[in-house]
């Protein structure tokens, strides 16, 4: 298995060096450097001098890539592609291009918000889409199943705006039972994000749901099943026991593949209710065009998806003793 994981760390470094050049191809085909300095001077008569030490200062005074016509090491090192590249290999992000403040400080206090709501969120959406997926499964092609389906679609039909908005307005403007946005530390926190959460629980209850069901019906349809039932085994214990645990890999497939998303954050539901989470790092980053934050944000992302497929499969040995990691 340490063969593998190995060999899988090693296929992905030319991935996140691939996401790293196109992160920052796409970046500076819209913003080149002089109106980078241009927005985060924010004066009215920028001078091209101030243009210029305000690129010298950021490192962005030499060009992009390596001149096809030069040739040499040196010149390779003397691009901003480089000088901003190599750092992350050792998870140096650097500092913010707006203000200068500490990227890596940054990410980790702002990790704790977005894993407060996401762990929650993803751990109630697994039991609740679980439970109610089993559920019409066990009662499949009854009109409790039908009804179930509509929903699901209706549910998947509405923006997750919607969800956001109305909770907001119904539980924190009308009911007055939660704060609408804001965040403290602590035990206090719990009143702050369990609205983020039960929203977040609801957004996703529709195609978790219909994905689940999916999941169990393509299991009762197999061999062993019919097996299992014609040896006089009731359907509640075909279903919960064996289609159950047969169907662990595509569920584990769905669910450990999001873990990394539990530091990532939520872009919409921290910038709507003003959580000081990764997502709205993120957010307002873009929106300030701040490169040095967006390539740290595209970086990290990269690297927990990648850790989050290798998890993946290391949990399929887990689950399945026929499965090997070769």
């Amino acid at each position: 298995m340490m063969a593998y994981i190995i060999r899988r760390l090693l296929y992905a470094v030319p991935i996140i060096v691939g996401v790293n050049l196109i992160t920052t191809l796409l970046f500076f085909y819209v913003n080149t450097p002089d109106d980078m300095a241009r927005k985060m001077l924010g004066e009215k008569n920028v001078t091209a001098q101030l243009i210029e030490d305000w690129k010298r200062a950021h490192g962005y005074d030499v060009p992009l890539f390596v001149n096809p016509e030069e040739k040499g090491i040196k010149k390779l090192t003397e691009t901003i592609f480089f000088r901003k590249s190599v750092p992350l290999l050792w998870l140096d992000f650097g500092r913010s291009d707006r203000n200068n403040i500490d990227i890596g400080y940054e990410i980790r206090e702002r990790m704790w918000p977005s894993f407060y709501i996401a762990l929650p969120t993803l751990v109630l959406g697994i039991m609740v889409n679980l439970t109610v997926a089993m559920l019409v499964a066990f009662v499949r092609g009854t009109y409790m199943d039908r009804l179930t389906m509509v929903l699901c679609v209706a549910m998947m039909s509405v923006s997750a705006l919607f969800y956001i908005i109305g909770g907001q307005y119904l539980f924190g403007k009308v009911l007055r039972l939660v704060p609408i946005s804001g965040y403290d530390t602590g035990l206090n926190a719990i009143k702050f994000v369990i609205l983020p959460v039960v929203i977040g629980v609801i957004t996703g209850f529709g195609a978790g749901v219909r994905f689940y069901r999916t999941i169990f019906l393509e299991e009762l349809s197999k061999d062993y099943i019919r097996t299992a039932r014609a040896k006089g085994l009731g359907e509640a214990t075909v279903l919960f026991k064996h289609a159950l645990k047969n169907a662990m890999i595509p569920i584990l497939t769905n669910v450990v593949v999001t873990l990394p998303f539990l530091f990532y954050g939520s872009l919409i539901m921290e910038s709507f209710f003003a959580i000081p989470g990764l997502g709205s790092f993120t957010i307002d980053a873009i929106n300030a065009q701040d490169f040095a934050i967006v390539r740290a944000m595209v970086y990290l992302g990269s690297i927990l998806y990648i850790v989050g497929l290798i998890l993946t499969d290391i949990s399929y040995t887990l689950v399945d003793p026929r499965v090997r990691l070769e």
